[in-house]
């Protein structure tokens, strides 16, 4: 497995680098401090499994950045390991689509439970930040026991919503959907007025939420 951190303080590279080899030993660490290292190692080895990521390092731009690693790397997973907790970092990052976001604050206990998850196909985002979102209140109607009502989704919807809590991007939904990125959109639109969610960010949060919670399996 092919893993680059790419970060400008080599501490956390190094500490980084350690929890991974823990969890996996057969492991092939690429390190990057600045943004155009990263580019140039991804160029040079595009079948890298995995990314984690610094929002701030020299000649990156925390989401322009992100814009453009998915554009250019769209089969390399992205993880993002940021000072920043605030749920609009979080948020963006996975509009960008992000299969995971660490804080730096986090104890080496979670950086663990989060690289597993993500190690093992999952994602990994920190729910006691999105939790604290002001369109918590507004994501969805809640149904008679104040809970978001996911039953009043199609099947084809709740695929939508659980890859788009995944971190896909509307064009690599319809593409795994065999969909149209238009019907996706629909799908979108059709599922932000059932569930009473404002906008797109306020569906990723619900999305996010929804995929932790493994409601989805529920069928």
């Amino acid at each position: 497995m092919k893993v680059l951190i790419a970060d400008d303080h080599w501490v956390v590279r190094e500490s980084l680098k350690q929890v991974m080899q823990r969890l996996q030993k057969q492991l092939a660490v690429f390190e990057a401090a600045t943004f155009d290292e990263a580019i140039t190692t991804l160029r040079e080895h595009p079948d890298m499994d995995l990314l984690l990521v610094d929002l701030i390092m020299p000649g990156f731009d925390a989401f322009t950045g992100l814009h453009r690693l998915r554009t250019e790397f769209p089969e390399v997973p992205i993880v993002v390991v940021s000072v920043h907790e605030d749920v609009e970092h979080v948020i963006r990052s996975v509009e960008q689509g992000v299969i995971g976001y660490i804080p730096k604050s986090a104890s080496g206990a979670e950086v663990e439970r989060a690289f597993e998850r993500v190690l093992a196909g999952e994602v990994s985002f920190p729910r006691r930040i999105i939790k604290q979102s002001s369109n918590g209140a507004q994501r969805a109607a809640p149904d008679a026991a104040g809970e978001p009502s996911v039953d009043l989704l199609t099947n084809r919807e709740r695929d939508v919503l659980s890859l788009l809590g995944k971190g896909y991007s509307v064009k690599r939904i319809a593409c795994d959907l065999s969909l149209t990125s238009h019907t996706v959109r629909v799908h979108l639109g059709n599922m932000m007025k059932k569930l009473g969610l404002a906008d797109r960010s306020a569906t990723i949060h619900y999305a996010v939420n929804v995929v932790n919670d493994a409601k989805l399996s529920e069928r």
